[in-house]
């Protein structure tokens, strides 16, 4: 695949690139040299290689999921405005 100076001029303006007419040889060499290494990239033989989330295998630290409340209802209504029995307490907005 070949990219022209048409083409060049096309993605600068898709990119907001302003290109100057002395620039565009070379950016279209540049162009061209990604889209060859793309291509070269086609042709690799992957069948075998497992997909990777990452280039370190890792695993992350798991724990049981329990659903708890904290057990600190004074820190979490430390910040609160006004309570009320242990719970938030917010204007009424319906009459």
């Amino acid at each position: 695949m070949s990219v022209d100076q048409a083409t060049v001029r096309r993605v600068a303006h898709l990119a907001r690139i302003a290109v100057r007419d002395e620039e565009l040889g070379h950016l279209q060499n540049e162009l061209n040299a990604m889209l060859d290494f793309v291509e070269q990239l086609a042709d690799l033989d992957v069948s075998g290689v497992e997909p990777l989330t990452g280039v370190v295998p890792m695993q992350l630290p798991m724990r049981e999921d329990v659903v708890t409340d904290g057990n600190c209802p004074d820190k979490v209504l430390a910040n609160a405005p006004d309570t009320e029995g242990g719970f938030f307490t917010v204007p009424k907005v319906v009459e």
